[in-house]
């Protein structure tokens, strides 16, 4: 059970920061429209804040499929799940400072820093309650 469990909340994960794909294909100017569905005022377009949103997009896409490969073989890579979990909360913090020091309205600041604080911390402490292979018998790898 805590094994579905922890899967699920790396596939949320894997899908809350695998949505940024979306970021690094979408011209310009849809990539703005949707930052101000967000909330975001319009944007001019610049050429840096073009390159910075595909680098950010790109990154946050990256860790979405590792915790996509988390989610697929968690008895593989076992060891890397409570860090992904810690990565998750860390980020809810950052999230939360900022957000209130911007006094940024609800919408998608609590959504962003909920997602990371619930699916970070059920991500730490179901893989710190579950029984994991013992590999310490095994060749190490060369």
């Amino acid at each position: 059970m805590h094994l579905r469990l922890l899967r699920l909340f790396l596939g949320f994960a894997a899908f809350a920061w695998g949505i940024s794909v979306f970021g690094v294909f979408l011209s310009w100017s849809a990539a703005a429209d949707v930052l101000q569905g967000l909330g975001a005022h319009p944007i001019a377009y610049d050429r840096m804040l073009d390159y910075w949103l595909r680098m950010a997009a790109g990154a946050f896409t990256l860790i979405g499929c590792w915790y996509f490969v988390l989610m697929i073989w968690p008895q593989r890579f076992h060891a890397a799940i409570p860090w992904f979990g810690g990565l998750m909360l860390v980020e809810g913090v950052v999230l939360l400072v900022h957000g209130l020091r911007l006094s940024l309205p609800p919408f998608p600041f609590y959504a962003d820093t909920a997602a990371c604080f619930v699916g970070g911390g059920a991500i730490l402490y179901l893989s710190r309650h579950l029984r994991w292979p013992d590999h310490s018998s095994e060749r190490p790898l060369r």
